[in-house]
């Protein structure tokens, strides 16, 4: 099924206006194909009924609070672009309230976990110095999946050891490399020169086999099959996990939280602070060590 011509400029609009990743486009489209399919089969129902019918048959199915939220905050940003440019007035999804959510800490590794996790590959073979510089630089500048992927060689400094990095919504932002990353990219770099194809290099640090740019998926699979060569549970292992630790262990390491912010490109302080939960363990010792009476 397609999408009514209103909801196709809502797409045009949002991905002009606020800068979305091609992913998060992708996910408007897919929340409002599935909206509509439910308009289509239930037309005997009121808006404000068919919003409700639609959220209640995503949790029947099983999905999470998380998803449902996410979805209903999709339909509601496209109820709201409808009014605004005069296709309609009424907005179905304004009684309605968004599933609540537990807060989840981030589950972050140890120091120890990650610093086993890094040193996993075997540095004896091209791959394996790949993939070490993958977890360094992952860990290293707590990038995201997407942002390692579509990082390229033009876009590290050699001399001041930091790399633009290009975030959601194309927004770029300069991280530093620690001296780790970057010896790891050193080490690298020879091998991804005879990886290459001559006239066909995609400009990207890091490369398959074959020369061309990784994917996702392959960084996925780098990570978790390095944490279990050193005996850490795939279920806990995730690019992004290595930036929540990375995040985390910054702040306990003194970092503080605007700093922490800018490294990441988080948009707003908020979402920093639910990245870097601090454990219990750490806020006990600084009770312990500064407050007057924690002793």
């Amino acid at each position: 099924m397609s999408l009514p011509e209103h909801g196709i400029e809502f797409l045009e609009s949002i991905r002009s206006e606020r800068g979305l990743s091609k992913n998060t486009e992708q996910a408007y489209r897919r929340d409002l194909l599935q909206y509509h399919d439910t308009i289509q089969e239930h037309r005997e129902l009121t808006p404000t009924e068919l919003v409700q019918m639609h959220l209640a048959s995503l949790r029947d199915s099983g999905m999470v609070n998380a998803s449902v939220a996410r979805k209903l905050a999709s339909i509601r940003a496209y109820h709201r672009f409808v009014i605004a440019e005069g296709y309609g007035t009424e907005d179905p999804t304004s009684s309605i309230m968004s599933p609540k959510i537990p807060s989840a800490l981030p589950k972050a590794l140890t120091i120890d976990e990650v610093i086993r996790l890094i040193e996993a590959p075997d540095l004896s073979s091209p791959l394996g110095r790949r993939n070490r510089s993958i977890l360094e630089v992952l860990y290293g500048t707590g990038c995201r999946v997407t942002e390692l992927v579509t990082l390229d060689l033009h876009d590290i400094d050699f001399e001041t050891n930091t790399a633009i990095v290009t975030g959601k919504g194309n927004r770029q932002r300069l991280v530093p490399i620690g001296s780790f990353a970057s010896a790891s990219i050193d080490r690298w770099l020879p091998d991804r020169l005879d990886i290459r194809k001559p006239g066909h290099d995609p400009g990207s640090l890091f490369l398959t086999v074959r020369g061309n740019r990784l994917s996702r998926q392959t960084v996925w699979r780098i990570v978790e099959e390095a944490g279990s060569s050193v005996g850490i549970d795939s279920a806990r292992l995730s690019p992004h996990v290595l930036r929540h630790s990375a995040a985390t262990h910054m702040v306990e390491g003194g970092a503080d939280l605007r700093t922490v912010q800018e490294i990441l490109g988080h948009a707003t302080l908020t979402s920093t602070q639910i990245y870097t939960k601090i454990s219990p363990e750490h806020l006990r010792e600084v009770v312990l060590t500064s407050h007057p009476r924690g002793q």
